[in-house]
């Protein structure tokens, strides 16, 4: 069995900042270069090609060692439009070989750690910083611990190609007597240039972010590939999951709308996190419905896919029981308590697609699937029942269901037989 290779310098994060992603691809990804007339020409024609920044940034690390710039230490930082993210970050370190992605959280702002750091006035102010490790280690932490490592030199440096975010890159290097003007000058111009490509990377992924945000993953994929026409989509095999919030026409009209959608986001937390955390697929808020899938083809067989879309509905009962148990949640919002919802799982063939007019598309399912799904929830209520479930449903799961007869429902051409959970 291959053995891992130990880590000679273990890196750690703070809370607020997550590791996504490590490469280790080393000196070899610099293949082909010798100066940094062969890194300007990389930057201008193959790295063109490269679709992720990790690699990008790897490669660039390693293609300006293999040109002769004395650099042990690198990290490229930019800002993202995301709902819960500020940015994110690469490091890159010549001692352990290692290229981290980091996620940084928005409460890494509030850190006086990043208050405390040369980066803080870069990305805040756009101002260049450089010195010495051991002159500024009293103003900075940083620096100081840097001069621990036996880095002599560390600047972060402002990159802007015209973007509105906070990007920034920094450079340190162990060299007596730091990086020369040559050198710095030479390091400043290609991470200069190497931001065009980032601003490309960043366009690409906030566009990503935005359309995972309101889309939805698959759907989100499908549009950033070029899926954007009117009709354009394909039909799938999927179990349909429809829920909906009881009592929220009460609730509405009894909490202001500030209160309302404080509610509505915690009530959705626990069911499309369920969803999520199952590997199905949400399609659409409707006031207070939820519409979502679980794609056959996202998972190892059908049965498989019930097992996971049933698993995700028992687990969002749980998180808004444990809602309703927590005595701090939305203390201030009075007689909400208890919450309650109706999920119903139905299988069928979708239409998974782009509908509406012509300039004003959504992404989504439609299909008598859909519209059965949805029935078949709303007679949940009639028979006090949070999950039901329909025979085609039930046949693909190794439980016991409890049958709830065979009913017709309002828009369905065929009685259809709904089941309950024990």
């Amino acid at each position: 069995m291959p053995v891992a290779r130990p880590d000679p310098a273990p890196r750690t994060y703070p809370a607020s900042v997550s590791l996504h992603r490590r490469t280790d691809g080393g000196p070899a990804v610099a293949a082909g270069t010798s100066s940094i007339a062969d890194v300007e020409s990389w930057l201008l024609t193959d790295a063109l090609g490269e679709e992720d920044v990790l690699p990008f940034f790897e490669q660039l690390c390693w293609r300006l060692v293999a040109a002769g710039l004395p650099l042990d230490r690198a990290s490229l930082h930019v800002g993202t439009l995301h709902p819960q993210l500020y940015g994110f970050g690469w490091n890159w370190n010549r001692v352990d070989g290692l290229c981290d992605e980091v996620r940084v959280a928005e409460a890494a702002l509030a850190n006086d750690a990043y208050r405390r750091n040369p980066l803080f006035h870069v990305i805040e102010k756009g101002e260049a910083f450089r010195g010495r490790t051991g002159d500024a280690a009293q103003r900075y932490p940083l620096m100081a611990e840097l001069a621990l490592q036996g880095y002599v030199d560390y600047a972060a440096i402002p990159l802007r190609a015209g973007g509105a975010y906070h990007n920034a890159a920094t450079v340190a290097t162990k060299r007596a007597g730091g990086f020369s003007e040559a050198q710095f000058g030479e390091l400043t111009r290609l991470l200069r240039l190497a931001a065009l490509h980032v601003e490309r990377h960043i366009a690409l992924r906030i566009a990503a972010n935005v359309l995972d945000t309101y889309l939805g993953a698959a759907a989100g994929g499908r549009v950033l590939r070029g899926s954007i026409k009117r009709g354009a989509g394909e039909p799938i095999r999927a179990i349909i999951w429809a829920s909906d919030l009881r009592g929220f026409t009460d609730l509405a009209d009894r909490l202001d709308g500030p209160d309302m959608i404080a509610l509505l986001n915690g009530y959705f937390e626990c069911l499309a996190g369920a969803v999520l955390a199952h590997d199905g697929e949400v399609l659409k808020f409707i006031g207070d419905g939820l519409l979502a899938v679980f794609p056959y083809s996202a998972f190892a067989d059908q049965r498989a896919t019930a097992a996971a879309a049933l698993a995700a509905a028992e687990s969002a009962l749980q998180a808004i029981e444990r809602l309703n148990g927590d005595p701090q949640a939305f203390a201030d919002i009075p007689g909400w308590r208890p919450l309650r919802t109706g999920i119903a799982l139905h299988d069928g063939e979708v239409f998974f697609g782009n509908v509406g007019a012509p300039e004003r598309l959504d992404f989504t399912v439609i299909g008598r699937a859909v519209n059965a799904a949805s029935r078949v929830e709303a007679f949940s209520k009639s028979v006090g029942r949070s999950i039901v479930i329909t025979e085609p449903v039930m046949r693909l799961l190794d439980r016991p269901l409890v049958p709830l007869g065979e009913h017709e429902l309002r828009g369905l051409a065929a009685p259809i037989s709904i089941y309950g959970v024990p």
